[in-house]
């Protein structure tokens, strides 16, 4: 079998003729390394080495794999997937902690990111659209930490989640009329819990006529809809210039003629000018947040704001008058998704409050105090 200076010698020869890794060209490249193996084995070992120069070496095929949405490695002997159903351990295994750390080094240099011991945990998109977090040993005891997040190799659209289970079918005109009405929308919940998905969804609703500007610190919305502008942050480089933040881009798109603005996520100061943008005559526009319950979701806002700035009084006041409703979703213990809750805002004393209007119960929907408020909102587009 091949070690790693052999992967290394392959490397060097397929880059210096400027060739693509392709199992094919590997195999030369082995052939003329000296290698002698019969042509099945030649054949194996060429993939082999094409997936660890080219793509995600031993965990190529769980990325490559439709149900697969996570794949994650916190030993070289422990690798974890998740199908949709929780995380599941697979029998794959790496050779040692430097095979981990090897692999996640060039996956941060795919995404143009650095990763050593001087930076030893990396957050970045590859050209493929995978989602790559990894920690470098010792800083993770038990050897270098890779997450991998595989993107949806389809679009679920509304019906889809329907058909799903992730959301009883008499949901679907709500969301439908809030969209339609241009209501602004937060989605909530933890992670892994399908806001990205949801959001996409959502999107495609729209009018095809709205000029959409997605913001996202790593982009992963792809929403079906024909006029969509997406705009991505960009972290520092080596000497620590060129940082382009989710903030400079939430105020560049109210520059971009926007009929709805949606920022991916929010996690920082960003979500100040995300609150402007939604006061300020941008109607219909969506992001997502991290919170255990819709009811969590201006307290979560709150802090975030707090930390760009806005004293927890003009937090609250740009809050009830931007924000309009709250899709939540959740994670059950059997790992499965599902929308959650449907809520209202409204402010009471000086705060955002939020009031379920559609709760799930079961496979069904029960309404709860905020379905008239919603209504209200709706006016003649309500269900």
């Amino acid at each position: 079998m091949s070690g790693p200076d052999v992967v290394d010698r392959v490397r060097s020869r397929l880059l210096a003729g400027g060739l693509a890794p392709t199992a094919a060209d590997v195999a030369r490249a082995l052939r003329d390394d000296g290698a002698l193996l019969a042509p099945d084995a030649l054949l194996a070992e060429a993939e082999r080495l094409r997936a660890e120069m080219a793509g995600a070496g031993p965990l190529e095929p769980l990325v490559a794999d439709p149900e697969v949405t996570d794949v994650l490695v916190t030993a070289p002997d422990e690798v974890w997937v998740d199908r949709g159903s929780g995380a599941e351990r697979v029998d794959v295994r790496f050779a040692d902690d430097a095979a981990v750390r090897r692999l996640a080094q060039r996956l941060a240099s795919a995404c143009g990111r650095r990763l050593d011991d001087a930076v030893p945990y990396v957050d970045g998109r590859l050209p493929s659209g995978v989602r790559l977090h990894a920690v470098l040993a010792p800083v993770a005891l038990s050897g270098t930490a890779l997450s991998l997040r595989v993107p949806r190799r389809r679009s679920f659209d509304l019906e889809g989640l329907v058909a799903a289970g992730a959301v009883p079918g008499p949901v679907l005109p709500w969301l439908d009329a809030v969209v339609a009405e241009r209501l602004t929308l937060v989605v909530s919940g933890g992670t892994g819990t399908g806001k990205t998905t949801w959001t996409s969804a959502l999107l495609a609703r729209c009018d095809p006529r709205d000029r959409i500007v997605v913001v996202e610190d790593s982009a992963e919305l792809v929403p079906d809809h024909p006029h969509v502008v997406r705009l991505e942050a960009r972290p520092p480089n080596i000497e620590g210039a060129g940082a382009i933040t989710l903030r400079d881009l939430v105020r560049q798109s109210l520059r971009m003629r926007p009929d709805r603005v949606v920022v991916g996520e929010v996690r920082g100061a960003e979500v100040v000018d995300m609150l402007a943008a939604f006061n300020t005559g941008h109607e219909g526009g969506m992001t997502t947040v991290h919170a255990n319950s819709a009811a969590d979701v201006p307290a979560r806002i709150e802090a975030l704001a707090l930390a760009g700035g806005l004293d927890r009084a003009a937090a609250h006041a740009q809050l009830a008058s931007g924000l309009d409703v709250v899709v939540h979703l959740d994670r059950g213990r059997d790992g499965v998704r599902r929308w959650r809750s449907l809520s209202v805002a409204r402010r009471a004393d000086g705060l955002t409050v939020l009031d379920d209007a559609l709760v799930r119960s079961g496979a069904g929907v029960v309404e709860g105090p905020g379905l008239a408020r919603l209504r209200e909102r709706l006016g003649d587009a309500a269900p």
